[in-house]
C-alpha cells in the first residue's frame, strides 16, 4: 500500500469515527431528555399554578424588552406582555435608538408622557434620553425606556439598571411570550432548597404564518414557507431534545435571548451583559456560572420545556444567513473569553462535560466537516476515490439526520401536541427528508462565513427585517 493510500485510508477511518461519536452524543441526549421531559410532564401535571399567583411571597419581575425598528409588531407584542398572568411584575420597553415609528406608536397607542425617574447606573450604558409612563391607570405596569442606540446588550443593561423587580425576563419584543410564561418560569425559583437558581430559560416556538390576535397566539400553523418550516424541526430538536438534557446534566451553557428569566443580583454583581459581543445572551450564562462556581456558591440553571415563547423567525436566506453567522460569531467569542473552563475540573460539569460539547460539537464539527469536504473534492481530482466509503458514510449521516429530526416531531406529538391538523405533521416530516439535502449545506455555509468574519474583526450585528405580525394573517388568508 502507498503513502496515500495509507493517509486516505487513516483519514477516512477518522471520518468514520467522528461521525460515529456525534451519532452516539445526539442519542444519548435524546434518551436522557425523553426521561427527564416524561418526568416533568408527571410532576407539573399536578402543580396549581394558579397558586403561585395568588401568593404573596412571588418574586417581583421585570420584564425586559428592547425595541429597535419594530414598528410593525411592538404594540401587538406590548398588548401581549402587559395580559400575563403574574401578581407583581412590569413591563420596561427600551427604545435603542429606533429609526422608525417604536416609539411614536407607544407614546400614541398607551398614551405615555415623559416623566422624572431616578435611577442609578449600576451597569454603565449609552445615555438615556428619557423615561415615559402612561397617563392611564390600564397601563401602570408599563415603562418605557428612550435611549441613544448602544445593540441589545447595552438596552438590557439600561433596563436592569431602570427597573424595580429582584427578577428579570430577557426577550425580543419580536416574541410572544405564553399568557402563563412566568408563572412557570419562577417555579425553579421557588421550589429550590439547596441551590441558588440564578437563571431560567424556556422552550422557544416559531410564530411565522401562525394566527396572532390580541396579542396572543389563536391558532398555530405550520410555516408554509420552506427555511422557517426547516426552523420549526431546528427549534424542536434544540429545544426539546438537547438544552432538556443539558439542564439535568448542568451543563446548559445557552439560555435563548427570545426568552429567560435571570436573578438580577447576580447579572449586575458580573457586571451586566458584554456590550462587545454579538452573542450576549451565551456569554451572560457563562459569565454567571463562572462567577457562583469560582465563589463556590452551590448553584442551578433551571430549564422548562413548556413550549413559553413564540418568535418570528427569518423567512429568507439573506437574513437567515445573518442570524446564523452572527451566532456563530457570538459562539466563538464566548468560547475565547472563557476558555479557562475547558475541561477545568473546578467548573464540575460545566467545565467537563458542556464546554467541552459546545467546542468540538457545536464549533469545530462544522469545521472538520468542510475539511472533509475539501479531502474528498481532492481525492476526486486527484486520487482514487473510495466510492463506497462515500455512499455509506452518505446514508448513515442522512438517515441518522432524518431520524432525529422525525424523533424530534414525536416529541413534540406526544408532549404538547400543539401542531393538531394531521398536515402540519406531515409537512414536518416531509421536511425533514429535504433538510440534510438543501438546507444544511446553507448553514454550513454560513458557519463557516461566520468564523471568516470573526477572525476579520467583524462584531457588527446584522439588520434583522421581519414581516411582523399583522402581514402574518395577511399572508395567512391567502391560502
Amino acid at each position: 500500500m502507498g503513502l496515500f493510500a495509507a493517509l486516505q485510508l487513516a483519514f477516512e477511518y477518522l471520518i468514520f469515527g467522528i461521525t460515529i461519536a456525534v451519532v452516539i452524543s445526539y442519542v444519548t441526549l435524546a434518551i436522557f431528555s425523553a426521561f427527564y421531559l416524561r418526568q416533568y410532564i408527571h410532576k407539573n401535571s399536578f402543580v396549581d399554578y394558579s397558586a403561585i399567583l395568588a401568593s404573596p411571597f412571588v418574586p417581583s419581575i421585570s420584564i425586559l424588552a428592547p425595541a429597535y425598528n419594530e414598528g410593525k409588531s411592538i404594540i401587538e407584542n406590548v398588548r401581549a406582555l402587559l395580559s400575563l398572568y403574574y401578581s407583581d411584575f412590569e413591563v420596561v420597553v427600551i427604545n435603542d435608538g429606533s429609526k422608525d415609528d417604536t416609539l411614536d406608536k407607544l407614546i400614541k397607542v398607551y398614551d405615555l408622557e415623559l416623566v422624572d425617574f431616578f435611577f442609578e447606573y449600576k451597569i454603565p450604558t449609552q445615555d438615556v434620553r428619557g423615561i415615559y409612563k402612561s397617563r392611564n391607570n390600564s397601563f401602570s405596569k408599563l415603562l418605557v425606556i428612550d435611549k441613544n442606540n448602544g445593540g441589545k446588550a447595552d438596552s438590557l443593561n439600561a433596563g436592569i439598571n431602570v427597573s424595580r423587580g429582584k427578577l428579570f425576563v430577557a426577550i425580543d419584543v419580536d416574541s410572544i411570550i405564553e399568557s402563563d410564561a412566568l408563572l412557570k418560569m419562577v417555579k425553579p425559583y421557588l421550589e429550590e432548597t439547596k441551590k441558588q437558581v440564578i437563571a431560567t430559560g424556556g422552550v422557544i416556538r416559531v410564530v411565522n404564518d401562525c394566527v396572532v390576535e390580541a396579542g396572543q397566539v389563536s391558532q398555530i400553523i405550520v410555516p408554509r414557507r420552506f427555511l422557517p418550516r426547516i426552523q420549526v424541526l431546528e427549534y424542536t430538536r434544540s429545544f426539546l431534545m438537547g438544552r432538556m438534557a443539558w439542564a439535568q446534566l448542568d451543563g446548559l451553557l445557552l439560555i435563548s435571548g427570545a426568552l429567560g428569566l435571570f436573578d438580577k443580583e447576580i447579572v449586575i454583581a458580573c457586571g451586566g451583559y458584554l456590550s462587545k459581543t454579538v452573542g450576549e445572551d451565551m456569554e451572560i450564562v457563562v459569565r454567571m456560572r463562572r462567577y457562583m462556581a469560582e465563589r463556590n456558591r452551590p448553584y442551578r440553571v433551571a430549564y422548562v420545556p413548556d413550549p413559553l415563547c413564540w418568535t418570528e423567525v427569518p423567512d429568507t436566506p439573506k437574513i437567515l444567513g445573518r442570524q446564523r453567522n452572527r451566532w456563530t460569531r457570538g459562539m466563538i467569542d464566548t468560547l475565547n473569553i472563557h476558555r479557562k473552563i475547558f475541561f477545568n475540573p473546578k467548573y464540575k460539569s460545566f467545565g467537563m462535560l458542556g464546554y467541552p460539547y459546545w467546542f468540538f460539537m457545536e464549533w469545530l464539527i462544522y469545521l472538520i466537516e468542510f475539511a472533509g469536504l475539501l479531502y474528498f473534492a481532492g481525492v476526486i481530482l486527484f486520487g482514487n476515490p473510495n466510492w463506497h466509503f462515500f455512499f455509506t458514510m452518505f446514508g448513515l449521516i442522512y438517515s441518522f439526520a432524518v431520524s432525529l429530526s422525525i424523533w424530534s416531531i414525536l416529541f413534540e406529538e406526544l408532549t404538547y401536541h400543539k401542531y393538531e391538523r394531521r398536515r402540519d405533521v406531515l409537512y414536518l416530516v416531509l421536511t425533514a427528508f429535504f433538510e440534510p439535502i438543501f438546507y444544511h449545506p446553507m448553514v454550513l455555509f454560513w458557519t463557516l462565513r461566520g468564523n471568516i468574519d470573526y477572525l476579520a474583526g467583524n462584531r457588527k450585528w446584522g439588520e434583522m427585517i421581519r414581516r411582523g405580525f399583522g402581514t402574518m394573517r395577511t399572508f395567512l388568508k391567502s391560502f
